[in-house]
């Protein structure tokens, strides 16, 4: 798990200091899009040949543990 989480780094000059992939170019945030967006695994390392898998899941962790941390006070249910 900890090999997971670091691979997600940070830099103030690079995206504006978003996490990123390995240092790489590549934001968790666009990861996540890609994925939201109904990407699979594949089509995105093929499209990005510099990820491998366990950047992938390294982002889905990240934002795991984000939510995690997330503290609800209320909820308002749609529909």
């Amino acid at each position: 798990m900890q090999d997971l989480v670091n691979r997600i780094t940070f830099n103030k000059n690079v995206l504006c200091g978003k996490p990123l992939i390995r240092g790489l170019r590549i934001s968790v945030e666009m990861i996540l899009e890609l994925l939201a967006r109904g990407a699979t695994e594949e089509e995105i390392l093929q499209d990005y040949p510099q990820l491998e898998p366990d950047d992938l899941r390294a982002a889905l962790l990240y934002a795991h543990h984000m939510v995690a941390r997330e503290n609800v006070f209320d909820r308002v249910a749609v529909g």
